[in-house]
Parts: structure tokens; C-alpha cells; sequence
């Protein structure tokens, strides 16, 4: 009977530790929320200085909270669509940067880097689509023996195919810079994983 009350007294402060470990992980849980809204609340212009809103914390709170910042702030770091999405990229990068200190700034900067080139390439891909498809009509109606009329445009969005390859060229380009976006996001998480 000792044994097994002695078994018993193990089971329940196992029990007991499992629990307090649970308390903690749902307090660090709620710690790391509140990160993630005041990141929030900085992107959408609520909050002027994140890092100032990070010091304000409770300084045992902090590491939760920098991580939930940080994860919403990376979270917004997308390939730029359009102009929203791209402001927003470049101000969650620039409050990642006042986070975590110029440790980082190689890597931010490569970052910015990818935002910008991803525009930049995304344009140039959509004209050279646009220029063949163009060569092609003008190539078929020359060998129909038809000129188009003197300006007259071709409008190459009007082919068939226009949409289907420039879904698939964007596709590719996406695919591409999507992967070096998370390759650097990632870097960045071990870094801050390291700052604890």
C-alpha cells in the first residue's frame, strides 16, 4: 500500500508540474498576443513607435511580446501586389529593424531589396508578354496580307492566350520571390529566437 500511495504521490506532482508549465505557457501565449496587436496596431497607424510601446511592457514580458510583434510584422513582409501592400511591407521592415537592432539591418536590407525588385520584374515580365504577343499579331496579319489600319494599337490583352501565360509567368515569378522572402523572414526568426 506504501508503494503504491508513494506511486500516487509521484503521479499527482508530475501532475502538478505539468499544470504550472501549462499556466505558463498560456500566460506566455497571451504575452505573445499582445505583441502581435500592438504590431497591429502600429501598422495601421494606431501606435507611432514600436519599440517605445516595447519598452513600456513589463520588462519579464518582453521577449513574449518582441516575438508576437515580430511575428505579425513578418507576417505583412508579401510580395507587393500593389502600392498598399508594398507601403505596408516596407513599414513592417523598417519596425522590425527598430526591434531588433542593426544585427539585423543586412538582412532587412536584402528584404527591401526583393520588395522593390519584385515590382521592377513584375512590370518588366508583363511588357515583354505584352511586346511578344504584339510581334506575333502584327507577324499574322502581315502573312493574311492585312496591315493594321495606321493607328490602330494592338492590344495584346485581347489574345487568348495573354492571360493564361501571364498567369503562369506570374506564377513563376511569385513562386521564386516568395522563396527568398522566407529564406531572409526566416533568418530573421533565428535571430530573434537568439535575443531571448
Amino acid at each position: 500500500m506504501a508503494e503504491i500511495k508513494s506511486t500516487m504521490d509521484m503521479v499527482m506532482e508530475r501532475a502538478a508540474r505539468m499544470a504550472a508549465a501549462s499556466d505558463v505557457q498560456i500566460d506566455n501565449e497571451d504575452t505573445k498576443r499582445t505583441g502581435m496587436r500592438l504590431a497591429a496596431d502600429f501598422l495601421n497607424g494606431k501606435i507611432a513607435d514600436l519599440a517605445a510601446a516595447l519598452a513600456e511592457q513589463n520588462q519579464g514580458e518582453q521577449g513574449a511580446i518582441r516575438r508576437g510583434m515580430m511575428e505579425t510584422l513578418l507576417r505583412n513582409v508579401t510580395l507587393p501586389r500593389d502600392e498598399q501592400l508594398k507601403t505596408t511591407g516596407l513599414l513592417a521592415l523598417k519596425a522590425v529593424l527598430s526591434l531588433a537592432g542593426s544585427q539585423l539591418s543586412p538582412v532587412c536590407s536584402e528584404l527591401q531589396q526583393i520588395l522593390e525588385q519584385y515590382g521592377q520584374h513584375k512590370e518588366q515580365t508583363t511588357q515583354q508578354l505584352e511586346e511578344a504577343i504584339r510581334a506575333q499579331l502584327g507577324q499574322q496579319m502581315a502573312r493574311r496580307g492585312g496591315q493594321p489600319t495606321q493607328g490602330a494599337a494592338i492590344n495584346p490583352a485581347l489574345h487568348p492566350q495573354y492571360r493564361e501565360e501571364l498567369a503562369r509567368m506570374l506564377s513563376d515569378l511569385n513562386s521564386q520571390y516568395s522563396q527568398a522572402l522566407e529564406q531572409r523572414k526566416e533568418m530573421i526568426r533565428q535571430a530573434i529566437d537568439r535575443l531571448r
